[in-house]
């Protein structure tokens, strides 16, 4: 595994500078994995890593008994940071024609089935056409894709009628150019998505796996003066967002980050909690657009000053001439 990683590495390193056009492949499962289709789900177990549950019962609290049940997908063909290669010539993907330019997603309907079909179907009912980048975050994230109205609840109205759950992949990551599901509580997903813009510098300058790793010794210790509480569930459900067992992040994951930028602690796989925002999709094209947007100026409520609308989402299927601007781990 150690001659893995460290492979990897080289080729995320080329990845970033080059962006290689690699093909994609999908998830398959191991022996006590449940399967479905191509992709492998294990409820106690990411890939051959420690489950990041596993924090939780390292401090003597049972998992299961504060609801706690990680449903994390193994990919077994493809490593984690395949999502910055290219996809294969004819493959879908989304172009959103926004305001500030056009933005070209890869998806990835293997590792995230049911959250791509949802994001398909809406764009291809029209149901993203005319909404808003409504939450900016300069060098975090840009979100939208609001649908329905108030009375949908605060994920947006999804094509199944309702919210649904979240689906976690060892090989996607919320890197820098990362698209994911934007959600109001675990399996709270509805229509919101949003780009992660976070850059490697600004990684860096927030603390990186430091700050990372001291939140997660600060949840540990709060987590140890409730064990024996009625306040232990409440915290964990209050909280978990939180909880990225940082403990069990494996080398190869956190040097991604640190040569690519992004916001880690969004991810699912990782959670001791299994809280998380669902990565469906990746910037390949219009990477300014999405720095530009991120960029404007807010209010108090991280909401643009100047409105940016998303005109339309087409899906399509990709050609090498649409990467000719893919995303980069720092800003140009």
């Amino acid at each position: 595994m150690k001659i893995y990683r460290k492979a990897l590495i080289a080729i995320v390193s080329v990845a970033v500078t080059l962006s290689s056009a690699l093909a994609l492949s999908g998830c398959s499962g191991n022996g006590s994995a449940k399967k479905t289709g191509n992709i492998s789900s294990a409820s106690s177990a990411t890939g051959d890593e420690v489950n990041a549950a596993e924090g939780l019962s390292e401090l003597g609290i049972d998992p299961a008994s504060v609801g706690v049940l990680p449903d994390v997908k193994h990919d077994a063909q493809n490593e984690p940071g395949f999502q910055l290669e290219l996809p294969k010539e004819g493959d879908a993907v989304a172009v959103l024609q926004t305001s500030q330019g056009d933005i070209v997603l890869r998806l990835f309907p293997e590792q995230a089935p049911k959250t791509v079909t949802n994001f398909i179907n809406l764009a291809k009912a029209g149901s993203y056409d005319k909404t808003s980048f409504h939450k900016v975050i300069n060098d975090v994230l840009i979100e939208g894709g609001h649908c329905g109205g108030d009375s949908a609840g605060p994920s947006g109205q999804s094509s199944y009628g309702d919210t649904f759950e979240d689906e976690f992949c060892d090989s996607l990551y919320n890197l820098r150019g990362a698209v994911s599901m934007a959600n109001s509580s675990k399996d709270g997903n509805g229509s919101r998505f949003f780009i992660n813009v976070t850059t490697v510098d600004s990684f860096a300058k927030s603390g990186g796996w430091n700050a990372l790793a001291g939140t997660w010794e600060s949840v540990k210790a709060k987590l140890t003066d409730y064990e024996d509480s009625n306040l232990l569930t409440a915290y964990i459900e209050e909280n978990g967002d939180r909880f990225l067992n940082t403990d069990v992040v494996p080398d190869d994951i956190k040097m991604l980050y640190e040569i690519k930028g992004g916001n880690p602690a969004f991810d699912g796989v990782y959670n001791a909690a299994d809280r998380g925002n669902t990565v469906f999709g990746q910037v390949i094209s219009g990477m300014e657009a999405v720095d530009k947007i991120a960029a404007l100026k807010t209010d108090g409520k991280n909401v643009p000053e100047t409105p940016v609308q998303i005109e339309s989402v087409t899906i399509t299927t990709f050609a090498p001439e649409m990467a000719s601007t893919a995303a980069s781990g720092k800003k140009k």
